[in-house]
């Protein structure tokens, strides 16, 4: 009889326990989440877990950062650090759609809802903040122009201010607005495509005399041909590359900013960069700080 009784104390000492525990929780900003995983109640980093998949934009056409490969999927550094962000996430990589969202489309994308986040070789500036917000830096490239291998006549963008060179840039981009403040005529100088690879198309047909766009989506471009293309001179801006997120949430910009850092002391962003963009050789450099804006 004493046992029984013991055991029933027991089992009823082990409920309490388990009604207070729960009451506890009722009472905190917590969400449940799936992968053992717990998010606050409400955000979207409890939405995208308990879904278990997540939308993300980035680009197909950008050799080392985001190209679509053989498998059908985008490969790169920028769709690497996005499946660091997705499995912080505790979503699986098979539950990632990808989005292909070229420069003219990106805030269009994140503000419609099409898309979580993109990531997509996307200079922070602030005029997009406007529409959209961004986590990072992640990485800082700088923009320069892609010419034919026997070309000496371009050695910069100095070299189209007399009006006679032709220069093709993605529409919706940062680097077609820069290179405009160098051009003598715009309209018959700037020839603009949605895509990069149309601009290499371009340049190899003899129709634009140079592509300009950031350095190191330039070199991928000249290690898949190293005998047709080459820089002309040196990079002449800085570009941050951020992710953009909605406008109004702070809270998913702060986790994915939190993750960077993490990835940053860990490791794992270097691998991301060795394993992609660094096999063309360009140099990752230092992390660049997080804008905690």
């Amino acid at each position: 009889m004493r046992t029984k009784r013991a055991a029933v104390l027991a089992a009823v000492a082990a409920l309490a326990l388990g009604l207070t525990a729960c009451g506890d929780d009722a009472g905190e900003e917590t969400g449940s989440g799936g992968s053992d995983k717990s998010f606050a109640a409400g955000s979207t980093m409890e939405r995208l877990n308990e879904a278990q998949a997540i939308t993300i934009g980035t680009k197909f056409d950008q050799p080392g950062f985001g190209l679509k490969g053989l498998s059908g999927q985008p490969e790169g550094f920028d769709v690497e650090i996005a499946k660091i962000i997705a499995a912080e996430l505790g979503v699986p990589e098979d539950k990632i759609e990808w989005v292909e969202t070229p420069s003219k489309v990106r805030e269009d994308k994140i503000a419609d809802g099409s898309v979580d986040m993109i990531v997509a070789t996307y200079t922070i500036k602030d005029e997009r903040k406007e529409r959209v917000s961004f986590a990072g830096p992640y990485y800082e490239a700088g923009q320069n122009i892609m010419v034919k291998k026997d070309d000496t006549s371009i050695t910069g963008p100095e070299s189209f201010q007399d009006g006679t060179k032709k220069i093709c840039s993605a529409t919706g981009s940062t680097p077609i607005e820069e290179i405009k403040k160098y051009l003598k005529d715009v309209p018959s100088q700037l020839v603009p495509f949605d895509t990069y690879d149309k601009c290499r198309d371009a340049l190899q047909s003899g129709q634009v005399d140079a592509v300009t766009t950031d350095n190191v989506i330039l070199l991928g471009y000249i290690a898949d041909d190293e005998d047709a293309f080459k820089l002309a001179g040196e990079n002449f801006t800085k570009e941050p590359y951020g992710i953009g997120v909605k406008k109004e949430d702070t809270e998913f910009r702060d986790f994915i900013n939190d993750i960077l850092e993490k990835a940053y002391a860990d490791g794992s962003w270097q691998q991301a960069w060795d394993d992609t963009a660094g096999t063309f050789g360009a140099e990752l450099g230092t992390p660049p700080t997080i804008d905690r804006y």
